[in-house]
């Protein structure tokens, strides 16, 4: 009994025991459950608060639902705790700090208050950088009253639109008049900041026509600021819309994604700011307009167009912030967050914004009224731009502010025209001039073209009054308009340097210009601008010049523009050029229009605007003459005296000082109205005797853009002999005289010896000072009278015998040259046979013409007519005169000379036709040499019957020095 009743109190005693720590760890679980349940309501709590604000909840704690328990009141009181604890450490730096960041983002009137710049006429200019923020107001903290305020402001140009709201869509209630006035005050901060013209206003409100911002109505005097019709808002969006097209089409060329960049990386923008305001009625605009709206706000920013919207529901994937307007003085913004009040700016009075907008209005007047000069034209400091990219330069001024012209991958080419006085000199001039004072000559080059009787272009040569010469000139021609050749030449040139640097940048795997220079940085690869003034001369005959210029310049216009090539094509009217019928590519490729007043068939045919132009002006299209694309200008003067002038003597002082005078070349003159000079030729004063090489003549000078020499080799080869054709005598011994001066340029005295057979009066005079000329210089020279001419001519003949029965064809002898002064008037008289040998002097010339050139024998012989040389040939072979320049003589009668092939040709006013059949597929044109000063006896200079009246132009004593080493051909 007793063991049971220990077992039973053992029993209760571990049972109480259990019940007891059963009890403990219920009691702690339920106390952890509650615990954690008054955890979880208070986080709950905590979150709400966050959610509807930490004011939210203390101003009206019984709008939350719970606020009656007690971890309600513990998360409130933890929240405003920490809130107070954020207060206390951002009060103490944050607003100062946000003060400092304001005024170094939003200088000067972008963020001072409007008595310290309202009335002030604003300086900045557009290539001084917006500032990031404009003033609004001045932002506080309503949970933090006694931390100080400070400036709040919203981005605007460049970088955002602007999107205000009002509380309460009736226009009637206050916080319309407050939304007018933010708007009113932000606008004048821009205008006020900016030279008047850099910001332009547009204001558009669908319930008023007028009486929106009135303060600012004073602008509309100048077109600083438009106010829209509320019915014709298409008409705004469309406005803006071809700004944007326009602007992508012309001033962001060469890759430039905005205006602010093309800021940074050029130094000039070129286009006003747009602000455009619409005040909405807080309903949505129609669904085609709402659709123009969301695409200019996406687009518009790049192109210097703000929107600044009101009442107006907008959504757009770009930068936009907005304001609420909460009441008269109260608003929020999404730059400063939903918990910060901002108290807007205070308003100006009426009158002092009137005057404000008036004193700008009128600084703007009288800044667009000031005409514009060449200077104004040119940079603060030369050849600081780069041409990488591309060419850009103002060329005129639109309502005081620069018009530019863009030469790149884009707008390649330019298409200058209009008639005669309408001013394309001047343009050129002004062109030319700010492109030269922007891009040195390492950077840009120039050959210069003028079909015109004038000398517009000689002013960039060296001359005996100005020694200064354009740095970046490498050809200058001028009265070329009988010289088509020339024209083509220039092409071809182009053509060549084209495929050149495509080579070169196929080497470097690239494949334009550009991309050339990056990769070839050590390369000279400069810009070509090709400047051909009435161009269409070029294309005036149906003729074989015609058709391979127009093939040449539709191949330049199209491949040159990858390989920095530009053609400037100036014309009075390109409508009747028919070797262009059929060829639409090429003018295609001319992207740059420029029309002068009165000009038609430049811009497209409905474009009438060049019609109504007053002098002075041009219009300036860089979309292929579309009307969109307009721009108008008025062009400076730039022909006048210290202008153009001024400026190239300041560029070539520069040149000098950075080449030195030595390595400084001026530019080669092409004048078709005076003769190249021999004694100036670089071909001729590279003629240096020499052992063991083979001679050559120069005739005359090519119509090349090198100005080359036209050579014949006087080698031991059969038919080594010249013919020179034609009546024109002075043409027809110039290249007799050039021929034996630059022939004894090569040989030391006794190697070479001459025979001159004066056997015409009229050229005795010469020929006698070209005896004195060889004797002089030390050579041996026999003067045969025409009754000597056939003892010569047989003492010739027995000389080549004896040549003859040695081995070697007296390699080694004297190289002889006989020269005939008209040697078909001897003809009657060598056709009287010698009685003893039975030969005639026909004969024995025939023979010298045959065997001569192999013995070292040449002839040069003048006869006048073609005839009269066939004559003297006989029935012999006619490639016994191996090469022939003709003057005076159609085409038709050189056919036989030339293996038969048809030349059109038409005689020409010192320009002759040189053919060497060993040498030429075609005959090519060459220009006599004028000797004056060569010979003994000074012979007279060159006559120009029908060109008397034309000046001899300024440069012209350069016509032929050489493109130089730089142009890299």
């Amino acid at each position: 009994m007793r063991k049971r009743n220990e077992r039973r109190n053992a029993i209760q005693t571990a049972f109480d025991r259990l019940s007891a720590t059963a009890a403990t760890a219920l009691g702690a679980a339920e106390n952890e459950v509650a615990r954690v349940r008054s955890d979880q309501a208070k986080q709950e709590h905590a979150l709400r608060i966050a959610q509807h604000g930490v004011s939210a909840a203390a101003g009206d704690p019984d709008s939350f639902e719970g606020s009656e328990q007690p971890e309600f009141r513990t998360a409130l009181d933890e929240a405003l705790a920490e809130r107070a604890e954020v207060f206390s450490r951002w009060t103490a730096q944050g607003p100062e700090r946000l003060t400092e960041l304001m005024a170094e983002a939003a200088p000067g009137t972008a963020s001072a208050p409007w008595r310290e710049w309202l009335g002030s006429i604003g300086s900045a200019t557009a290539q001084t950088p917006a500032p990031e923020l404009w003033r609004i107001g001045a932002a506080h903290a309503p949970a933090a009253p006694e931390a100080p305020g400070f400036p709040a402001a919203v981005p605007l140009l460049d970088e955002s639109n602007l999107r205000i709201t009002c509380r309460s869509a009736n226009a009637e209630e206050a916080t319309r008049d407050a939304a007018e006035h933010l708007v009113q005050n932000l606008l004048l901060r821009v205008l006020s900041y900016y030279e008047p013209g850099l910001v332009r206003v547009h204001v558009w409100d669908t319930a008023r026509l007028t009486g929106t911002l009135p303060g600012l109505f004073p602008l509309t005097r100048s077109g600083l600021l438009t106010a829209h019709d509320p019915t014709r808002l298409d008409d705004l969006l469309e406005e803006l819309a071809e700004h944007i097209r326009r602007i992508h089409t012309t001033a962001l060329l060469g890759g430039h994604t905005s205006l602010k960049s093309l800021v940074e990386e050029t130094g000039h923008r070129g286009e006003p700011w747009r602000i455009a305001v619409l005040f909405g009625d807080g309903e949505p605009l129609k669904e085609e307009q709402q659709q123009q709206l969301q695409r200019v706000a996406r687009n518009g920013l790049s192109c210097g167009i703000q929107l600044i919207v009101v009442d107006l529901p907008m959504t757009v994937n770009n930068a936009l912030e907005s304001v609420t307007l909460t009441g008269p003085n109260s608003a929020r913004s999404s730059m400063t967050g939903a918990h910060l009040a901002i108290a807007p700016d205070e308003t100006p009075p009426r009158e002092r914004v009137s005057r404000a907008c008036s004193a700008i209005s009128e600084a703007f007047q009288a800044r667009r009224s000031r005409v514009r000069t060449f200077s104004d034209l040119l940079p603060e400091q030369y050849w600081t731009n780069d041409s990488t990219s591309g060419l850009t330069a103002p060329v005129g001024f639109f309502e005081g502010e620069p018009v530019r012209i863009s030469l790149g991958d884009s707008s390649p080419h330019t298409l200058v025209g209009g008639p005669s006085g309408s001013g394309k000199t001047n343009f050129l001039y002004g062109m030319l001039g700010a492109l030269a004072a922007r891009y040195s000559p390492d950077e840009l080059e120039m050959y210069l073209l003028d079909f015109k009787e004038g000398v517009s272009f000689a002013q960039f040569t060296p001359g005996s009054r100005d020694p200064s010469w354009l740095p970046h000139a490498k050809l200058v021609g001028v009265n070329v308009n009988t010289d088509r050749e020339f024209g083509l030449a220039l092409l071809r040139f182009l053509a060549t340097e084209m495929r050149r640097r495509a080579d070169a940048a196929k080497a470097c795997e690239v494949t334009k210009l550009e991309e050339l220079r990056q990769r070839d940085p050590q390369g000279r690869w400069p810009r070509i601008v090709a400047v051909i003034d009435e161009f269409q001369y070029l294309f005036s005959e149906r003729d074989s010049v015609s058709t391979q210029a127009a093939t040449l310049l539709e191949d330049v216009a199209r491949r040159g523009r990858s390989q920095g090539i530009h053609l400037v094509l100036a014309s009075q009217d390109v409508s009747g050029i028919e070797a262009f019928w059929g060829k639409p590519a090429i003018f295609e490729q001319f992207i740059l229009r420029i029309a002068l007043p009165k000009a038609r068939r430049v811009l497209v045919d409905n474009n009438t605007t060049a019609l109504e132009l007053p002098r002075w002006h041009a219009v300036v299209n860089h979309d292929s003459g579309v009307k969109h694309g307009n721009e108008v200008a008025r062009i400076p003067d730039a022909t006048a005296s210290e202008t153009f002038d001024s400026l190239q003597t300041d560029l070539w002082e520069r040149h000098l000082w950075e080449t030195g005078r030595r390595n400084a070349r001026p530019p080669r003159l092409f004048d078709g109205s005076h003769l190249p000079r021999l004694s100036e030729l670089e071909d001729y004063e590279a003629l240096r005797p020499g052992p063991a090489r083979s001679p050559q003549v120069l005739l005359g000078q090519v119509i090349d853009v090198r100005g080359t020499a036209a050579a014949l080799p006087f080698g031991r080869s059969p038919g080594r002999n010249l013919a020179v054709l034609g009546s024109a005598q002075q043409d027809a011994v110039a290249v007799l005289g050039a021929s034996a001066l630059s022939l004894a340029a090569q040989f030391v005295p006794g190697d070479v010896e001459f025979t001159i057979a004066g056997l015409v009066e009229e050229s005795a005079e010469h020929a006698r000072a070209l005896e004195t000329t060889l004797r002089r210089n030390g050579h041996e020279v026999s003067f045969v009278e025409t009754g000597e001419l056939n003892d010569t001519l047989q003492r010739l003949s027995a000389l080549l015998d004896e040549r003859a029965d040695s081995s070697s064809k007296g390699s080694g002898a004297a190289k002889h040259c006989l020269l005939l002064y008209g040697a078909d008037a001897a003809q009657p008289l060598l056709e009287n046979k010698d009685p003893q040998t039975r030969l005639s002097g026909l004969d024995q010339l025939r023979k010298i013409l045959k065997q001569g050139p192999e013995a070292g024998v040449h002839t040069i012989g003048w006869w006048r007519s073609v005839q009269r040389l066939r004559n003297a040939l006989g029935m012999g072979p006619a490639d016994d005169v191996g090469a022939w320049v003709a003057f005076d003589v159609q085409g038709q009668e050189l056919a036989p000379l030339a293996a038969g092939q048809l030349i059109t040709w038409s005689p020409r006013a010192h320009r002759g036709l040189f053919f060497d059949r060993s040498t030429h597929s075609h005959p090519e044109v060459v220009l006599p040499f004028d000797l004056s000063g060569m010979l003994e006896e000074r012979m007279p200079e060159p006559e120009f019957d029908e060109q008397e009246h034309v000046p001899r132009p300024r440069g012209s004593d350069a016509v032929v020095s050489n493109v130089g080493e730089e142009t890299g051909d």
